[in-house]
């Protein structure tokens, strides 16, 4: 059925589930799993709000939170050869999170997106956005969106 299951994951307990449900799917499908983790960058402009820091201080704090990420999926990626799954981790860093796992998907050929949402609404999600929303509406592959 399916070859190339992406799931995005942010290490949320929420989004774990739909790793847990990623990881059932591809067994069942003996699927490939792709595992990713979107790191936003560090905001650079005092008018997002944050203290200016050196280029090579931004670095580190970016490969900081790269690496947390790649430890969480290192993770996944035993959970899921533990069910016999194969499986490829990748984290990485983007100001545009829900474009950057459209583009991943389409990176690894993927046949399917898997993904969490939180169901904000109202102006909690006009505040916060909506990832989940904009792989929705623009991406081609089919989204399986977990609550």
């Amino acid at each position: 059925m399916f070859q190339s299951i992406l799931v995005a994951t942010d290490g949320s307990k929420l989004a774990d589930k739909a790793v847990s449900s990623a990881i059932a799917l591809a067994a069942e499908s003996s699927a490939k799993l792709v595992a990713l983790t979107v790191v936003p960058r560090y905001a650079r402009d005092y008018y997002d709000g944050v203290m200016i820091l050196s280029n090579e201080e931004i670095a580190r704090i970016e490969g900081q939170s790269v690496k947390a990420a790649q430890t969480r999926l290192d993770e996944v990626g035993e959970r899921a050869r533990a069910r016999g799954v194969r499986v490829e981790t990748s984290a990485i860093v983007s100001d545009v999170v829900a474009e950057a796992i459209i583009a991943e998907s389409k990176k690894h050929e993927s046949d399917l997106i898997v993904m969490a949402s939180y169901g904000r609404k109202g102006l909690a999600r006009l505040l916060l956005g909506s990832e989940t929303q904009h792989v929705l509406t623009h991406s081609k592959l089919p989204v399986l969106v977990l609550r």
